[in-house]
């Protein structure tokens, strides 16, 4: 019987009508996404052969996500939702399908990748605290907003192992406009999800402070409130140091393991069978008590896994070491992003989540920055090393930092440690 129920109670927040729109439009979506991922750096690498543009173009993105994460979270705060995300996935198809006009057509130039590429950073800006606010609504019952969570990390990764495959075929074959064509067509599956829910507004209050005066508040919370600021330290380090590695992947698939397109295809879909992993374990979570210190264990995972990475010259080794690169990887994004939104309040959800976003968008930037000048300087294998030897130290800062977040948690009355 433990068995049977297990899986049910894995699968619990699929019994909300809205959720099970919105899983099914992502499940489409984001497969294009990860396709559109890795035909852009190929492209970028085949247009160049240079780590450091590699880069370039990343931070390109991430960098304006990061720039406007505060503004974002005090506007989501402020905005329908769900009209906001109709608005931010009909903005990515419209990237993604200039993409791939384009490539197609063969006009398509480096700068015209890095200003595409900033657009996209725009729309993530917008698009990530409002999805991941948007749980609350999507989900009635809260007690399965851990478990919603983690089926949309494990949807996401589903595809990070299924898209990056794909795409590797496609450009081989074809090229990489193709990828950019269908991720584009893929994000109107999500805009009909989202027109299909019928959602419950939340109580909204009249808003007389300054976007300023909001800023500031969000920003004191988050400061203020030790688990939250401790988990968003150290995941804002593994953006910066620990996430780098996917920037420099078709350095490692053409020049260190002599491949081609196919091969950073399967060390995509490698760190995205690690990711479905961690997933699967996130979703038979009965509750987020245990949370922070699975944050530590999995940090430490991937700082581990990053160093055996750089050490590989063999395929095989490579392969073994990006299934644990994803797991870690995974598990330190989901399991923060839970601990979050188990500890805020409605009030300030949206501005918390777009710390988080900030984290995950306006770290990452400067990580790939980072990496290609390193790489560019040191060779990728030590880059990725050193970038390991950085999780790891900042896994063993974040053990010492655990029996404070305890304490705090018990004294807010919220059981996630």
């Amino acid at each position: 019987m433990r068995g049977p129920a297990s899986i049910s109670h894995a699968w619990r927040a699929l019994r909300h009508r809205n959720f099970q729109l919105f899983y099914a439009g992502q499940s489409i979506s984001v497969i294009g996404t990860w396709m559109t991922r890795l035909a852009t750096s190929w492209l970028v690498y085949r247009m160049t052969h240079s780590a450091l543009l590699l880069g370039v173009v990343s931070f390109s993105g991430q960098i304006v996500s990061f720039l406007l994460g505060p503004f974002a979270g005090v506007w989501v705060e402020r905005w329908e939702r769900r009209k906001m995300l109709v608005w931010t996935q009909f903005g990515g198809a419209v990237q993604s399908l200039g993409l791939a006009a384009l490539t197609l057509t063969h006009r398509i130039t480096l700068w015209e990748v890095v200003a595409l590429t900033a657009m996209q950073g725009v729309i993530n800006a917008f698009d990530m605290p409002g999805r991941q606010s948007f749980l609350v609504q999507m989900v009635d019952d809260k007690a399965d907003l851990g478990n919603a969570i983690a089926l949309n990390s494990s949807m996401a990764n589903g595809a990070r192992l299924v898209g990056p495959a794909i795409a590797g075929l496609i450009v081989a074959k074809w090229g990489e406009g193709w990828c950019f064509l269908v991720d584009g067509v893929s994000y109107f599956a999500v805009i009909a999800s989202l027109l299909m829910m019928r959602i419950r507004p939340l109580d909204a209050k009249r808003v007389k402070a300054s976007m300023l005066v909001q800023m500031r508040e969000g920003w004191d919370y988050v400061r203020g409130f030790v688990p939250v600021r401790t988990t968003l330290l150290l995941f804002a380090m593994v953006s910066l140091m620990g996430y780098s590695w996917s920037v420099l992947m078709p350095v490692f698939a053409g020049d260190v393991l002599h491949g081609g397109a196919h091969t950073l295809g399967w060390l995509n879909a490698a760190a995205g069978v690690g990711a479905v992993i961690s997933a699967a374990t996130l979703a038979v979570r009965r509750s987020a008590r245990g949370l922070p210190r699975a944050v530590q264990v999995s940090v430490t995972i991937l700082g581990v896994a990053l160093i055996c990475f750089g050490l590989s010259r063999v395929l095989w080794l490579s392969l073994l070491s990006m299934v644990f690169v994803g797991f870690g990887m995974l598990q330190t994004a989901s399991a923060s992003n839970t601990i979050i939104q188990s500890l805020v309040t409605e009030d300030k959800r949206a501005r918390a989540m777009s710390y988080y976003t900030m984290a995950f968008f306006g770290m990452a930037p400067f990580g790939s920055l980072l990496a290609g000048v390193l790489a560019h300087l040191f060779g990728a294998p030590r880059t990725v090393m050193f970038t390991g030897a950085c999780c790891v130290a900042g896994a063993v800062w974040y053990s010492t930092k655990l029996p404070a977040m305890k304490a705090a948690v018990v004294a807010d009355k919220v059981l996630v440690a």
